[in-house]
């Protein structure tokens, strides 16, 4: 009597995990041009469509391998190349700044508001001002210089937009830009803020 090993495996052969590919497939590595954090970089990385069981689909993982380290990225857009992924990927470390400046610096996350429409109201003046602050930057004719330097980062941070904002509000001639109130209806703080977004 024959017994069968049993019906085929459904996402075929096992490859094993991330760390354990890393090794097999770094010899394997080309270099790509990608722009990361506002410059051309060169990266070595390597590419393989494979099965992930845990979303019973296909998704396309992309080793990026760096001197000691490496990084494993994977998307189910099998339609991306590697350079998209790698800057898509890249771009969202400029998301995740962007909400600890909401939090932290601006303060969304000190309301002391108990209703949903009040806490909505709250966040939605947090980023508007936290757009308006970039708005701000962006005018400026020259980069202002970073309070607190760290190595290997020439550029200035958020808190150097808040700290020239916050001193151009103190100096004598910040009324000339924004008027003392007066009976008009119109606020000439939002009037002027609204005249910078336009």
């Amino acid at each position: 009597m024959i017994f069968s090993g049993g019906r085929n495996k459904k996402y075929g052969q096992r490859l094993g995990s991330a760390t354990d590919m890393a090794k097999t497939v770094q010899q394997k590595a080309r270099s790509y041009t990608v722009n990361l954090y506002g410059k051309q970089r060169e990266v070595r990385a390597y590419s393989r469509v494979v099965m992930l069981k845990t979303l019973k689909r296909p998704v396309q993982v992309v080793w990026v391998f760096r001197r000691t380290q490496w990084i494993a990225l994977f998307t189910t857009d099998l339609s991306l190349s590697v350079t998209q992924i790698i800057e898509y990927y890249g771009a969202r470390w400029k998301i995740e700044s962007g909400l600890k400046e909401l939090k932290q610096d601006i303060g969304s996350q000190k309301s002391q508001c108990r209703n949903a429409q009040a806490v909505t109201n709250h966040l939605n003046f947090c980023m508007m001002a936290t757009t308006l602050t970039w708005i701000y930057a962006d005018r400026l004719k020259t980069d202002p210089e970073r309070r607190h330097k760290v190595k290997g980062r020439a550029s200035f941070a958020f808190s150097d937009i808040r700290r020239i904002i916050a001193e151009a509000a103190l100096d004598p001639d910040f009324e000339r830009v924004c008027p003392k109130y007066s009976s008009s209806p119109v606020n000439s703080v939002v009037a002027v803020l609204l005249r910078m977004v336009a």
